[in-house]
């Protein structure tokens, strides 16, 4: 009986030991990603006028929205349909059966890292537009800096919701499509 406690033992350890490492390596991509998203915004936002500034800032609110559908997709999926399609030779079934095999992890990586840096961009993006609200219509109101976060608020918010809702029911079709970009990806790798 004590070599089945021992197993039982380093299996725990070993469960522990992956979650530890998940979240270095979570750490770390969030770290690289969030660099190079801000640099990105700010490459952008450099002498941009306010039209361009309020697309960057749509660009961010929906690339978090469409992070949010794939990583609520991703659990809600069933593997039948999927293994249906693999048999087949489906292209990307095989990439959405590894996504749905790893749903924890590419929950996270969608809804919290993506989707929370995304947030954290939108945010700095809209301090900067109402910044130049403000210089450009020379007022320093509290007004202009209220509807810009509301605004963002509302559609980050009602986006994630409807995107939410469209994920659950729609998760097969979300992860063919993500699976047939991933095949995309991966064909030219082996090349």
């Amino acid at each position: 009986m004590d070599t089945g406690d021992s197993k039982k033992k380093q299996e725990k350890k070993g469960k522990g030991e992956g979650r530890f490492r998940w979240a270095i390596q979570v750490f770390f991509l969030s770290v690289v990603l969030s660099a190079v998203l801000s640099l990105a915004s700010e490459e952008a936002l450099d002498g941009a006028g306010m039209a361009l500034a309020f697309v960057v800032l749509a660009c961010f609110i929906l690339l978090g929205i469409v992070f949010d559908i794939i990583g609520v997709a991703v659990t809600a999926a069933d593997e039948r349909p999927f293994h249906s399609m693999a048999a087949h030779r489906t292209p990307g079934a095989r990439e959405a059966l590894g996504l749905i095999r790893k749903a924890n992890k590419v929950s996270s990586f969608c809804n919290d890292v993506v989707g929370d840096i995304c947030g954290i961009i939108s945010g700095s993006t809209a301090a900067i537009i109402v910044t130049r609200l403000q210089q450009a219509l020379s007022i320093r109101s509290v007004a202009v800096s209220l509807a810009v976060t509301a605004l963002v608020s509302g559609l980050t918010i009602g986006g994630k919701a409807l995107g939410k809702m469209f994920a659950i029911n729609k998760s097969t079709a979300v992860l063919q499509t993500v699976g047939r970009i991933l095949h995309v990806f991966s064909s030219h790798k082996k090349r």
